[in-house]
């Protein structure tokens, strides 16, 4: 962050070389009172960061599910969910992750950043066991820094204010949130209708060009006497075009 920026956020009481005075809320290790806001959180949100991105996953159970092994160690027992394990992939690719913590009715949250493994220890994962059933998986956090969010954020939203709440059944449901999704731009992806022992020509002009980034053939183009045969036979290929996976059908 340049200065310039900087003073943006410094008041007139503040001087600019006092700007870093906010590392104070910073400890590197849980003290006392962090362990009991973490220990009466339900829910936390975990992000971390891969090669597709970065994620940002909710985790909630009982109060007290993230367990405070010591001052420097947090352990989450990753029980399931949607089955997607985009945090456990983005973990093994680079270990760096950060936590919010929210506690119903306080404004406050806590915040921590740190770098995480992923443990399939039995006798770890066995002592996170809740009605018979155990977590695939336990993470361990490292923290290299914890420090608390002021309640600003909280009561601006007003999120914990029951008058606030929103009816479920006035936002779209989960199968219509499932129900429809993008298709590929007609642009993106061309149609060729055209005959087999032009087609391979012509996608190769596509490819050089740069408007098919990607084709493969699920059929081989047939010779000879068969050729003439099944000129008509669509020949279906797959095309990855901005992201999309996608198909063109050539005649």
């Amino acid at each position: 962050m340049t200065l310039a920026t900087m003073a943006l956020y410094a008041d007139g009481r503040t001087r600019l070389t006092h700007i870093g005075s906010w590392r104070v809320k910073e400890t590197d290790r849980i003290t006392g009172p962090y362990r009991a806001f973490i220990e009466a959180a339900p829910f936390f949100a975990l992000a971390s960061g891969g090669p597709d991105g970065f994620d940002c996953s909710p985790r909630g159970d009982a109060p007290g599910f993230v367990r405070v092994a010591d001052e420097k160690t947090l352990l989450i027992p990753d029980r399931r969910g949607n089955n997607r394990i985009d945090t456990l992939r983005n973990i093994i690719h680079d270990p760096r992750v950060a936590l919010l913590f929210l506690i119903p009715g306080c404004g406050e949250t806590i915040r921590v950043n740190g770098r995480a493994t992923i443990s399939t220890d039995p006798a770890l994962t066995q002592s996170f066991v809740i009605d018979g059933k155990a977590p695939r998986t336990v993470i361990v956090v490292t923290v290299d820094r914890i420090y608390y969010q002021c309640a600003k954020a909280i009561v601006r939203s007003k999120l914990w204010d029951a008058s606030r709440h929103v009816e479920r059944k006035s936002l779209p449901s989960a199968s219509a949130l499932r129900a429809r999704r993008p298709r590929a731009s007609s642009a993106c992806v061309p149609t060729i209708n055209i005959g087999v022992p032009a087609a391979s020509a012509a996608i190769r002009r596509l490819r050089s060009a740069g408007d098919v980034p990607a084709v493969r053939h699920a059929t081989s183009a047939p010779t000879g006497s068969a050729s003439r045969a099944r000129s008509r036979t669509p020949i279906r290929s797959a095309v990855r075009c901005a992201g999309a996976n996608t198909a063109t059908t050539t005649r």
